[in-house]
């Protein structure tokens, strides 16, 4: 049963959180969802937001200025949190990359986080179907974006799913996570040292072998971002190995950093990105 956190007016439509208990996770889940005027009387498009490393549900909301566009673009807007919350787990808090707001849209394999920490299937199934059932929306017509650790959850999610995501764009995105530091950490944490494991949630890895429909992939990516010249974000590989299959628009964007400066600056041409693949 979903149960109403907060609902605001908003650009001709509603901003609303809700909360539900998950069955993936284990624990009472938070997710926002946008519903542009018009929506119960007509199936909308669905696009859901993945949010970076140490983030609630409420940063996107709060700071892209997203709502305008989705509004414009008459889609629907789902933007879940980051991570299992109320749960404690022993060192889910000893540093921001990792555990509580770090989900890294895995599927734990590992004893002491596998009950809670399956963000890769609260959003692909548990959340996906929810919005399904609860909201009057278009199925056939999901999207999927984020930014920094959400674009590589967006990668990964939509390019093992394209019978649900159709479209697929990313801010920042962790693209290589198997050989970058924040990525190297989260697996070894959450998935063991099987790094076979570990490839199936590396969008680099998974565009070696796709092998799906047609999809089409808008990155977007800040020239001054501090992350990129660490070696975090590297979307440099996946453009390298990207097949017939995946058709890839990449922007570098002069001057830009990692933060919701950016995102908010260019927000709107994922909007129409993503509105012309539906």
């Amino acid at each position: 049963m979903l149960n109403s956190v907060s609902s605001v007016r908003s650009f001709n439509g509603y901003q609303k959180i809700f909360s539900f208990d998950s069955s993936e996770l284990a624990s009472t889940a938070r997710f926002g969802i946008y519903l542009p005027d018009g929506f119960e009387e007509k199936k909308f498009p669905v696009l859901f937001y993945l949010s970076g490393l140490t983030c609630t549900e409420n940063n996107f909301i709060e700071k892209s200025g997203f709502q305008r566009f989705a509004s414009k673009y008459k889609i629907i807007v789902v933007n879940p949190d980051t991570s299992p919350r109320g749960v404690d787990i022993e060192g889910d808090s000893d540093t921001w990359s990792f555990g509580k707001g770090a989900g890294f849209y895995v599927d734990s394999t590992i004893e002491k986080w596998k009950k809670n920490y399956r963000m890769y299937s609260y959003v692909s199934n548990e959340l996906v179907n929810l919005i399904k059932k609860e909201f009057n929306c278009d199925g056939d017509k999901f999207g999927i974006f984020g930014h920094s650790m959400g674009g590589h959850g967006a990668l990964v999610i939509g390019l093992r799913n394209p019978h649900i995501f159709k479209s697929i764009s990313t801010f920042a995105a962790i693209c290589n996570p198997t050989i970058s530091p924040w990525g190297i950490a989260a697996f070894k944490g959450y998935l063991g040292d099987d790094k076979e494991t570990w490839k199936q949630y590396d969008a680099t890895e998974i565009a070696k072998n796709y092998s799906g429909p047609h999809m089409n992939i808008f990155l977007d990516q800040g020239s001054a971002d501090g992350f990129l010249e660490k070696k975090e974000l590297l979307p440099g590989n996946f453009l390298e190995v990207r097949n017939n299959n995946i058709a890839v628009d990449y922007k570098l964007r002069d001057g830009y950093d990692h933060s919701y400066f950016y995102i908010a600056t260019f927000i709107e041409e994922h909007f129409a990105f993503h509105s012309s693949k539906f």
